[in-house]
């Protein structure tokens, strides 16, 4: 959101890497990327979803500021939600893979081997998501009355997440805003996105405290004082 301040927490591992990334030109192996789950095995090289960032930035402002009318039309946002949940999946699966190729790395495997392993533990994992989450009806929800955290896999799949499983998936648009997908019940297109005003989280409260419990490389908030109240529970992430 403009004029907030974002405070930052990242793993040592994460700043290694960062700084070490500094010095080559070719990505980590360790990361995975594709132009969409759907596609990952076919296109392993790619370097992350083809999105529309002009139509995508418009969209994340819309939401940030609470503006819907300032979002695009409907077919303009029908397709930011796309480049969001291409992005949020994206996001989702990397730390499966790197379980994977540690796992891989194991094994007398040649390098090409371990990662054709990878792509098809993904692709089993990830294949059916894009399918489902096409027909789902999503809302954006803005106003909301404190601000969420943000990590390295913002994505939540709720009906995996939690006990008992709640039907929802979601995706934080910024500090203030959440965008979330319910099962729609139809076989076709689902309807256009919805904008709500929320003065409440409801169902989704523990949103942050989700994203807490599996950062495993970075986490961003508004304050400094939002990341001190979980640093209890980010030993990995201590500075």
């Amino acid at each position: 959101m403009a004029g907030s301040a974002l405070a930052i927490w990242t793993s040592p591992t994460a700043r290694s890497s960062s700084t070490k990334a500094r010095n080559r030109t070719s990505r980590p192996k360790n990361t995975f990327t594709c132009r969409s789950t759907s596609r990952a095995a076919d296109d392993p090289s790619a370097h992350g979803p083809a999105i529309q960032e002009a139509g995508l930035a418009r969209f994340l402002k819309a939401a940030q500021l609470g503006k819907p009318e300032e979002a695009g039309s409907a077919a303009e946002v029908s397709r930011a939600v796309e480049d969001c949940l291409e992005l949020g999946l994206f996001s989702a699966y990397q730390s499966a893979a790197r379980e994977a190729l540690a796992r891989y790395a194991q094994e007398a495997m040649f390098d090409d081997e371990i990662r054709a392993a990878v792509v098809d533990d993904i692709r089993r994992l990830y294949s059916d998501a894009r399918e489902q989450l096409a027909l789902y009806d999503f809302s954006v929800l803005y106003g909301l009355p404190a601000p969420l955290l943000i990590s390295e896999a913002p994505f939540i799949d709720w009906r995996v997440r939690t006990s008992p499983a709640l039907p929802f998936v979601s995706l934080p648009l910024g500090p203030y805003c959440l965008l979330v997908g319910a099962a729609s019940g139809r076989k076709s297109r689902a309807a256009p996105v919805v904008w709500k005003a929320a003065a409440a989280m409801g169902p989704l409260k523990d949103h942050n405290r989700q994203l807490t419990e599996h950062a495993r490389l970075w986490l961003v908030a508004t304050t400094d004082d939002q990341l001190i109240a979980c640093k209890a529970a980010l030993p990995r992430l201590a500075t």
